[in-house]
C-alpha cells in the first residue's frame, strides 16, 4: 500500500473541537502521581527537560501536519500496521481521519501540558483505547479489537527517531537540538511506559 493512501487525512489543527479528544475528562489513573514520579526520575527526566519540551513545542507546533504525514506514511507502508485500522482487511478511512487529529493533539500535549492528574489520567484514556477494553469505541467502528503490546513499545524508536530533523528546522543551535531531541526521546518513553499499563496483570506494572 503506498504511503501517499494517508496523505488525504490532514486537518486543521487550530479548531477547538477534535471529536474523542476529551482531556480533563479521564477517568482517574490506576498509576499515582507518586508512581509517576518515579518513572520521571528512572528515565532521568526533570526540570530542563520540561523546559526543552516546552521549546519543541514551539518548534512543532506548525509542523504537525508534516509529521504526521511522514508518520502515517510509515503505518501506510507496513500492512501489518495499518491491519489495526481495518475491518475484513480493509482500512477505514475516518477512523485513520479522526485518530490522526488525536494524534496531532498528543504532539502539542506530550511537549507543553504539565505532567500533572489530569495528564497522567488521559494517558491512561489513550492506554484503554489501545487495549481491547476501548478500542474502537471512541469513534464508533468496526475494526481489530485491540493494538498488541509489542508495537505499543516498538513503536518509541520511529516517533523518537524521525522527530530530530524537524526539531533542527527553526535555526536552533546543535545543542539546543539534542536538548530538545532527548527530552522528546524521555517523554515518549514515560508515555509508552503508561499506555502498556492495560497490557499487565494487576499488581505487575
Amino acid at each position: 500500500m503506498p504511503n501517499l493512501f494517508f496523505y488525504n487525512l490532514k486537518f486543521n489543527f487550530m479548531s477547538n473541537h477534535i471529536p474523542g479528544y476529551t482531556y480533563g475528562q479521564a477517568a482517574t489513573s490506576p498509576v499515582s502521581i507518586a508512581d509517576l514520579d518515579l518513572l520521571k526520575k528512572t528515565v532521568l527526566f526533570g526540570d530542563e527537560d520540561v523546559q526543552n519540551l516546552r521549546l519543541a513545542g514551539e518548534v512543532l507546533a506548525d509542523q504537525t501536519d508534516e509529521i504526521l504525514d511522514l508518520w502515517y506514511g510509515f503505518v501506510g507502508g507496513n500492512t501489518h500496521l495499518v491491519h489495526y485500522f481495518t475491518h475484513n482487511g480493509q482500512p477505514n478511512m475516518d477512523y485513520l481521519g479522526a485518530v490522526r487529529k488525536r494524534f496531532g493533539q498528543w504532539i502539542l500535549d506530550l511537549c507543553q501540558r504539565p505532567y500533572d492528574q489530569d495528564w497522567l489520567n488521559y494517558q491512561q484514556e489513550i492506554a484503554l483505547r489501545h487495549h481491547s477494553t476501548k478500542k474502537n469505541r471512541t469513534d464508533g467502528v468496526e475494526a481489530v479489537p485491540i493494538i498488541h503490546f509489542r508495537y505499543l513499545v516498538a513503536f518509541i524508536f520511529p516517533i523518537t527517531f524521525t522527530i530530530k530533523g524537524f526539531l533542527a528546522k527553526k535555526g536552533h543551535s546543535a545543542e539546543q537540538v539534542e536538548a530538545m531531541y532527548a527530552a522528546w526521546f524521555k517523554a515518549v518513553t514515560l508515555t509508552a511506559l503508561l499506555w502498556c499499563q492495560p497490557y499487565i496483570k494487576e499488581g505487575e506494572f
